[in-house]
């Protein structure tokens, strides 16, 4: 199927230097008063129980109250920040790390090779090609020319299937509501109008007439960022056409599903939807584009499991299923009659997790073997050819390619590797390096080990660490533990520029692969989803004390971090067990489980979470965790650094905007507790580097100055 191409970054590294001073944590560091934040009468009724939200109101993010209490919030944590003796060397050694040039791997539209490059300290990766590997080099689309302070990202490009026309769609402000622009190719001349109001959709050309996309209708009242998006609309788009003449396709009041996506198979015969009400389980139906009277044919009328298209010959379709197989498996069917009752197994479910993709006429079984890459080549007629030689133990990505190719490129990283591009010769299997990370990185100074470690109810659950060699157990050791567990989720090892400030301060870095992840199937996913959701929570904190036991660090040299749901899960640990963690980073989190699901598309997350709505069970364990409602009065908190963005119509800020409001009313001791609101900015992705380096250097300071560790400068 058509897909939109990805930006694919390259991992980073440093060559080590000599350490020339070190600069201690400041002792007085002064915090000013929080902001007073109104308190106003709201209740709840849930099931007979009454649950007060005094802060209901900074869910106005268009309130000129909300934005002096975010503009207020801001300078308190500025002013703290500002203070730490070591930030201004932290943001230096990350801005020397960052900048060298990085290249992403190549692939082919046309006549012409494309892939992506950033000089160094670019905001935005651009877009290159060239005619051929010896061509010219020319720029394609430079997103840093998207606006003057790099907050306009590329948020997904595709190209017909003759490389001849692309629509490429653009994300102002970290917004995941989109802009589709349609070049001509050639010439880079703008074809017809721009799209707007586009939000989770692929583009999916069809010929050179047109191209499929999804979206929903704008919200028409209150904020378009927070409002509830509930029905998708399939639509095609042809070229030099008014958006308002779009035809719907599928979807709408007359088929309302949550989440639609459209795809045409490679040789554009068949369209492919997949139909969904939230984040795991999908409907898939297909229509024969050769056939002027077809209609849509249902394969999958329920959403029990999920299932999609990954290839077709003819009329013979190849589709990945987790039906009746858990870790997933792959299926052939005929069009004719291509109902689960007649799919037969092409490659078999087996004891690990199962990525498939296609190229060069055939198909590439990613698996996941204890959260690492296990690759084997298939034939299409599901015999093995040969399992894939990997460089080493970690993440490979990017076995994709057209039915044409005769050489693909993927990528491997790990903790402790910055990530290579290889290129494969899909005939011999042979793989070569094509492009190196551009820094002297030395790997053999590092250490990264899995461990497998139990939970509170007897599950052993994976956990990799990594570390500079050396290093004492002693439990000194500044550590960050960093997780996710949901939403089918797997966390693979990869290399994080990032993260060599903590290694190369002795610190570790651990990563535990949770339940509600993916890592080991639907069983893994399914055993940290809804009423078993405290299980997610229970293996992050046996992580921590994991940590503690083996002497990698102590209570007090322990932060916690993790983003979105792992937003929720660091709330919900830090809530639970406090004392147990010196640090917390929730960012961008689910911190309000009552009412996550009343904005933008939330309600498709319940089959993680489930709703407060459901009945009074699913309430009841909703509130017993949720971390806005468990936090208690007069109790002593990590030193805690919430983050959001005032654009993130995803999980909106308003859920950490209240969360913060009640720790500091609630929070005793001296451990601060701070708000970082990034402004013009949404969930995360298309942010600008000077962003990402701005928002990692305050992580790092915030958390060395309250773990008391001094910061060794290095240049």
């Amino acid at each position: 199927m058509n897909k939109n191409l990805g930006i694919i970054l390259l991992a980073l590294g440093f060559t080590a230097c000599d350490q020339e001073k070190t600069i201690e944590s400041n002792q007085e560091m002064v915090l000013k008063p929080y902001p007073k934040t109104e308190k106003i009468e709201h209740n709840d009724v849930y099931f007979g129980t009454t649950v007060e939200d005094p802060y209901r109101w900074l869910e106005d993010d268009l309130s000129e109250k909300t934005k002096q209490w975010v503009t207020e919030q801001n300078l308190v944590t500025e002013d703290y920040l500002a203070q730490i003796p070591f930030r201004e060397a932290i943001r230096t050694r990350l801005e020397n790390l960052w900048n060298f040039e990085k290249e992403g791997a190549p692939f082919k539209e046309g006549e012409y090779i494309y892939y992506y490059k950033n000089d160094g300290l670019q905001n935005q990766y651009v877009l290159y090609r060239k005619k051929g590997e010896d061509g010219k080099e020319e720029v394609f689309l430079d997103p840093n020319k998207f606006s003057e302070d790099g907050t306009t990202s590329l948020a997904g490009i595709s190209f017909s299937k003759d490389g001849s026309l692309v629509a490429y769609q653009i994300s102002e402000g970290g917004s995941d509501w989109r802009k589709v622009i349609v070049l001509n190719a050639e010439d880079k001349q703008v074809i017809g109008d721009t799209l707007v109001d586009v939000k989770f959709s692929g583009l999916a050309w069809r010929g050179n007439e047109g191209f499929y996309y999804s979206s929903y209708d704008k919200p028409k009242e209150g904020s378009a960022l927070s409002a509830m998006t509930d029905q998708h609309k399939l639509y095609f788009h042809k070229l030099n056409t008014a958006q308002s003449e779009d035809q719907l396709v599928f979807g709408g009041s007359a088929k309302p599903r949550r989440y639609l996506s459209g795809g045409l198979t490679e040789d554009e015969r068949f369209l492919v939807i997949t139909a969904a009400n939230a984040t795991s389980g999908n409907e898939l139906y297909i229509k024969d584009l050769t056939d002027p009277q077809a209609d849509f044919v249902t394969i999958v009328n329920n959403m029990d499991k999920n299932h999609y298209i990954i290839d077709n010959e003819d009329s013979k379709l190849f589709i990945y299923t987790e039906l009746n197989a858990p870790n997933g498996r792959v299926v052939t069917v005929g069009i004719a009659e291509p109902q689960p009752e007649n799919w037969e197994d092409l490659i078999k479910e087996t004891e690990h997790v199962l990525s498939p993709s296609t190229g060069g006429g055939k198909i590439f079984a990613n698996y996941l073997k204890d959260a690492t890459s296990l690759v084997k080549q298939y034939n299409r007629e599901g015999k093995l050819e040969r399992e894939i030689e990997l460089p080493g133990v970690g993440s490979a990505g990017g076995f994709g390619a057209k039915a044409g190719d005769k050489e693909l490129y993927y990528s491997f990283t790990n903790y402790v590797n910055p990530g290579t591009i290889y290129k494969y010769d899909i005939a011999s299997g042979k793989s070569e390096v094509y492009k190196k990370s551009a820094i002297n990185f030395d790997p053999s100074r590092y250490e990264s080990k899995q461990v497998f470690y139990t939970s509170k109810d007897g599950t052993k659950v994976p956990m990799i660490i990594t570390y500079k060699k050396g290093i004492a157990l002693d439990g000194t050791n500044p550590t960050l533990l960093y997780g996710y567990g949901g939403f089918n989720i797997s966390l693979t090892p990869s290399f994080s520029t990032s993260n060599i400030i903590l290694l190369e301060q002795g610190g570790v870095y651990a990563v535990a692969n949770l339940r509600g992840g993916g890592e080991y199937g639907e069983n893994w996913h399914v055993a940290g989803t809804k009423m078993k959701k405290q299980n997610v929570f229970d293996d992050f904190i046996a992580a921590a004390e994991y940590l503690i036991q083996e002497k990698y660090t102590s209570s007090e040299r322990l932060a916690i971090a993790g983003g979105s749901n792992g937003g929720l899960l660091v709330g919900a640990s830090m809530t639970q067990r406090p004392e147990l963690f010196k640090v917390a980073f929730p960012a961008v989190g689910v911190l309000d489980m009552l009412r996550y699901h009343k904005f933008t598309a939330g309600a498709g997350w319940a089959f993680d979470y489930g709703t407060s709505d459901d009945n009074k069970e699913m309430f009841e364990y909703l509130y017993h965790y949720s971390p806005y409602h468990a936090l208690k009065q007069d109790t002593a908190y990590p030193a805690t650094m919430v983050t959001t963005a005032d654009h993130d119509d995803r999980v909106v800020p308003a859920h950490s905007f209240k969360f913060a409001a009640r720790l500091q009313e609630y929070h005793k001791g001296e451990n601060p507790v701070l708000i970082r609101i990034e402004t013009n900015a949404g969930h995360g992705a298309g942010k600008s580097t000077k962003m990402v380096i701005a928002e990692q250097t305050d992580k790092w300071a915030f958390m060395f100055q309250n773990m008391g560790v001094s910061y060794k400068e290095i240049k």
